[in-house]
């Protein structure tokens, strides 16, 4: 039987003794024994409690101090201090926004749980907490990222292309809100499943039906969810009988033709209006241009006449009775043009007497 040899047997006393030595060192240091998923995932309007406890070990002897901060994502940049505790006392160093939400778990963290929780989450809250527990020489840290999400809202159903047999039908899902990624899934409520010729798209909420059919028909359920959060939608998916296309084309072309008459009798109607206005402006001008100078009065070219009579009757006066003979044939015919041109009356006018001085009167 071989023993074993010397060189052996101190190497295998050497690791013993190395193995013993840090199991002690390990178990008498300070040491954060929080356990869980190291990103956490919660819905908006939330509470999330980033756990972080500890053990000291016998040889930790100085003060406890626990400090929170949010690691920053750039490096180059200081991490935010948001919670400390030491001294027996609490400390708040974070934004006023998370101040009023965030605080310790426990009343006294200095008994192993330094775990703190979060209420009204917001998106901003979104980030890598570091929880770092001291007590002199001993130290330990943990991290853990938190995710804040928005949960998808009520979705809309609609369907898109009509409903005819035969054609190309697209049913979809959408909701307005939510953090990605978001899931849509289809499912048939009636009629059986879901045909296995149509098409699902999970990130665009679309189920695609490329020949429609009678069978397709009945009621669809759209669900939309993410990490936090779910919704659903309904839709009730008919068959309708297509259309009679040649008698669609003729009523849309029948129609265009009326139109066009229509159009052509209304742009007659005021072709022959322009022209009859223009009729009426030319007639109004030639009359204006052809009419009389107006008449005087009866009264006023008698008068005028008599006048002219008077004048040359006044050297009868002082001449022979042959000139008052030629004056009272004259003064005859201006009578007989008075008769003429003067208008009827009930009574004639006195006839008039020659003076054998003056002659006749004016």
């Amino acid at each position: 039987m071989n023993r074993p040899s010397m060189g052996s047997r101190t190497l295998w006393t050497v690791v013993c003794v190395i193995t013993v030595f840090l199991r002690a060192g390990i178990t008498g240091a300070m040491q954060v024994t929080s356990s869980g998923p190291q990103t956490i995932q919660k819905a908006l309007d939330e509470k999330v409690n980033l756990g972080c406890t500890f053990i000291s070990g016998a040889s930790d002897t100085g003060e406890l101090d626990i400090e929170w901060t949010m690691v920053s994502p750039d490096m180059t940049q200081k991490d935010m201090p948001i919670l400390s505790y030491t001294g027996q006392k609490k400390y708040l160093h974070g934004p006023p926004s998370l101040m009023k939400r965030l605080d310790f778990i426990t009343v006294d963290p200095s008994l192993g749980d330094a775990s703190i929780s979060i209420s009204g989450l917001l998106v901003s809250d979104t980030g890598t907490y570091q929880c770092k527990v001291k007590k002199a020489p001993g130290v330990d840290m943990r991290k853990v990222t938190l995710v804040v999400m928005v949960p998808p809202s009520v979705p809309k159903c609609w369907v898109e292309g009509g409903e005819e047999i035969g054609g190309r039908v697209s049913l979809r899902c959408k909701s307005s809100q939510g953090s990605i990624p978001i899931s849509y899934t289809w499912k048939r409520e009636s009629g059986g499943a879901i045909p296995p010729v149509a098409t699902q798209n999970p990130l665009t909420g679309e189920l695609l039906f490329t020949n429609h059919s009678e069978s397709y028909k009945g009621n669809y359920l759209c669900e939309v969810k993410n990490a936090v959060g779910q919704q659903s939608c309904r839709y009730t998916l008919q068959a309708v009988q297509p259309t009679n296309k040649t008698a669609v084309i003729v009523g849309a072309v029948i129609g265009a033709l009326l139109l066009l008459l229509l159009l052509l009798l209304l742009i007659w109607l005021l072709v022959c209006l322009c022209h009859k206005r223009r009729y009426q402006k030319e007639v109004a001008n030639e009359i204006r241009e052809d009419a009389p100078a107006p008449e005087s009065r009866p009264g006023s070219r008698n008068s005028s006449f008599r006048s002219v009579m008077g004048y040359r009757a006044h050297p009868g006066i002082y001449s022979s009775v042959r000139n008052a003979k030629w004056i009272g044939s004259e003064r005859g015919s201006v009578q007989s043009n008075r008769s003429r041109t003067a208008p009827p009356t009930n009574s004639q006018a006195a006839p008039l007497k020659y003076d054998s001085r003056y002659g006749y009167p004016v």
